[in-house]
């Protein structure tokens, strides 16, 4: 493998967690007088921290979210997730080819540490991911498409940042990564590669990014 770090994003690229996820956004949103379409949550909050929702409505329309928006975001959300959360298909292949390699890897997601966690148990992936190779836009107070978060795992990981590969699924979380100086791996399964423009590569199948991380040999 030509890295010496893989870096995951989360919801999306580890779990298929972005239909609930953005569904429920658009729904709360609307509901307290934001009208909001999935595709609109999809185009504006897709891979970014709960911060830019707050920012976002407030640049829109001049008024604040509830203060107990966010509780009750994520008790929606982890609900959702338990009853319904799967993990993306053909992730644990790769992750298993990772370990096998002896290749270090890590994840680093605008989501929050107890949105991972309750996302990893109920999709089952919490035995892929120590707390040490876990981080959050919480641990640096800037979600993407800040390079911060993917700095910040590469520092604690021991790895320069140009020997890191992000995987991605979101054009803020592709932003990040090239803010940050890494390759960046782009997951076409809901997200076009148009607007995932510049990123290293794309693949819309897991097995496909195997190949891409040299994990899978292509020459029989």
């Amino acid at each position: 493998m030509g890295y010496d770090l893989v870096i995951f994003d989360n919801d999306g690229v580890l779990v298929d967690s972005e239909p609930l996820a953005n569904a429920i956004l658009a729904g709360y949103l609307t509901e307290l007088g934001h009208p909001t379409s999935y595709e609109d949550s999809l185009r504006d909050y897709m891979g970014a921290a709960v911060h830019r929702v707050h920012d976002l409505v407030h640049e829109r329309t001049g008024e604040r979210l509830p203060g107990e928006f966010d509780e009750v975001l994520h008790a929606r959300t982890f609900a959702a997730f338990e009853r319904e959360l799967k993990p993306v298909d053909g992730v644990q292949d790769v992750l298993a080819g990772l370990v096998a390699a002896g290749a270090p890897y890590c994840l680093a997601s605008s989501g929050s540490h107890e949105r991972i966690r309750v996302g990893h148990r109920a999709a089952g992936l919490s035995r892929w991911f120590r707390d040490e190779v876990i981080f959050s836009a919480q641990d640096v107070g800037k979600g993407k498409p800040a390079p911060d978060l993917f700095l910040h795992a590469a520092r604690e990981m021991g790895v320069a940042p140009e020997k890191c590969v992000v995987v991605e699924d979101s054009r803020l979380g592709v932003q990040a990564a090239l803010a940050a100086g890494m390759d960046v791996y782009g997951f076409t399964a809901m997200t076009s590669a148009a607007t995932l423009a510049g990123a290293t590569g794309y693949f819309g199948e897991m097995s496909e990014l195997g190949e891409l991380l040299g994990l899978i040999s292509t020459h029989r």
